[in-house]
């Protein structure tokens, strides 16, 4: 047991014999309405690597095979996903609890920006608030039937990526980062998080690893050289995308119209989690 402990497994992530019991007593209820048969959790180790847009676009491709998604933006003090999506209304709720918003293309969300009045309202909380909101948004959101639900977690390694890797059945998460250095650390610290979590890792995406030039067609690597294969051979994961930064994907997502993209960047990782993860 940890020198100081204060008997609240439920927040802590220390290996000793007062937890070693099944990890199924700490998830949260399911709604009554709901029925998810897959969660993905989309990290990162540090902000603003685009974590969003693969969360929003992963939903994208595997709603046009067919699939039902939907998006839980656990990133409550930065909730972008709706704005991706062009969406604008309050969410709406009933007797027996939250509606998720729905897309132009059927995917259903739920994000703290949905139940705001002014979009600019600051989310001034502390974390364990912010955690339960989180699983509010798993226990009293009416999600309906979903093959794949999407979790944006926020970057970081605190509150809520723990309350929903203990809260929530994930059934594994995809990495994203972006080239510099610097990440190999902060991925690093993601990969060892699920690792003690017990969620197994579908693999890594690489944002922002060039710019190609629309002239001559060469990449221009201005974040610098990629390091995401040396990363992936020392956790032994696969590499599931290196997306370009360019012009087409950031004027789709400031329009709101990221279900107008049309780009095979992350086709390879849809494939992996539909391979990995079928639905039965």
């Amino acid at each position: 047991m940890a020198e100081e402990c204060n008997h609240e497994c439920s927040s802590c992530t220390a290996e000793c014999s007062s937890r070693q019991t099944d990890k199924s007593q700490f998830l949260a209820p399911m709604n009554a309405h709901s029925r998810i048969r897959r969660v993905i959790g989309v990290v990162s180790g540090k902000g603003g690597v685009g974590k969003s847009f693969v969360t929003s676009y992963l939903s994208v491709l595997l709603q046009r095979q067919g699939y039902k998604c939907g998006i839980l933006d656990a990133d409550v003090t930065g909730p972008s996903i709706p704005k991706s999506f062009g969406i604008e209304k309050i969410a709406n709720a009933n007797d027996d609890g939250l509606l998720p918003v729905e897309t132009r293309a059927g995917i259903r969300l739920m994000s703290l920006n949905l139940l705001l009045e002014d979009k600019e309202t600051p989310v001034i909380w502390r974390g364990p608030v912010l955690a339960g909101t989180v699983k509010q948004f798993w226990t009293d959101v009416l999600w309906g039937d979903i093959d794949y639900l999407f979790v944006d977690m926020p970057p970081g390694t605190g509150d809520v990526p723990l309350t929903v890797f203990q809260s929530l059945p994930v059934d594994g998460i995809v990495i994203v980062s972006s080239p510099q250095e610097l990440v190999s650390m902060i991925v690093g610290k993601a990969v060892n998080m699920a690792q003690k979590m017990e969620v197994p890792v579908l693999g890594l995406v690489e944002n922002y690893s060039y710019v190609s030039c629309d002239h001559c067609g060469e990449k221009l690597f201005v974040f610098g050289k990629s390091h995401i294969e040396e990363i992936a051979a020392k956790y032994q994961l696969p590499v599931l995308a290196k997306l370009p930064l360019t012009q087409t994907i950031s004027a789709h997502v400031d329009a709101g119209d990221v279900e107008g993209l049309e780009g095979d960047w992350l086709s390879d990782a849809a494939k992996q989690i539909v391979t990995t993860l079928p639905i039965e």
